[in-house]
C-alpha cells in the first residue's frame, strides 16, 4: 500500500539542482566521476548529471548483498578505472551504511584523486557502518520509501515523487 507523499515532485526536482550546484563549485576546473549504485539510484543518477553544470562522467555498479555469511559483492563493476580521479559515489538511500561501506572500500583500494559519497536520501537513524556523506537530499526517519527511482518488489519505481510505503520488504 502506498501512503502519503513525502517529498513531490517540485521538492526533488529543487534539491536534485542544489546538489547539481553544490559538486559544480566544488569540483570546478576537474572533471568528476560520478558513479551511481544500481539500480534504485538510476533515476537520481540521471538527473544528477544533468544538474551537475561542468564537465563530468558516470558510471555505474550494481552490488548484491546476501545474508550476513555470505556478505556483498559486485554484480557489476564500473566500466571505467577510478585511479586518479575525483569520485562521487551516487546512491539512492543510505540506511546502515555496510553496503556503502563496502563500495567506498573497494574503490578507494583504487588509488581515486578524490572519494566523495552524494545520496538522495538518508537514514542515520539506523546507521552502524560510519559513512561521511558530503552531498545529501533528504534527511528520512525509519519509513520505507517508494518512487522516483526506488522500489517495492519491483514496483513503484516510475513514480516521479518519492511515497511512504506500509511495509518493510520481507
Amino acid at each position: 500500500m502506498i501512503g502519503d507523499v513525502i517529498f513531490d515532485e517540485a521538492a526533488i526536482a529543487a534539491r536534485v539542482a542544489e546538489l547539481g550546484a553544490e559538486i559544480s563549485r566544488d569540483y570546478r576546473g576537474k572533471v568528476p566521476m560520478v558513479i551511481g549504485i544500481l539500480s534504485a539510484a538510476a533515476v537520481f543518477l540521471a538527473d544528477l548529471t544533468r544538474a551537475i553544470e561542468i564537465p563530468s562522467e558516470f558510471d555505474m555498479l550494481a552490488v548484491t548483498k546476501y545474508s550476513d555469511s555470505e556478505g556483498i559483492r559486485f554484480e557489476k563493476d564500473t566500466t571505467h578505472s577510478v585511479d586518479g580521479r575525483h569520485v562521487i559515489v551516487v546512491d539512492d538511500t543510505i540506511d546502515t551504511g555496510m553496503t556503502l561501506q563496502y563500495v567506498l572500500k573497494s574503490l578507494q583500494a583504487r588509488n581515486p584523486a578524490s572519494l566523495a559519497v552524494c545520496t538522495l536520501l538518508d537514514r542515520p537513524k539506523r546507521r552502524i557502518a560510519s559513512i561521511d556523506v558530503k552531498y545529501r537530499g533528504f534527511e528520512i526517519p525509519d519509513v520505507y520509501v517508494v518512487g522516483y527511482g526506488l522500489d517495492y518488489k519491483g514496483r513503484y519505481r516510475e513514480l516521479p515523487a518519492l511515497y511512504a510505503h506500509g511495509a518493510w520488504p520481507a
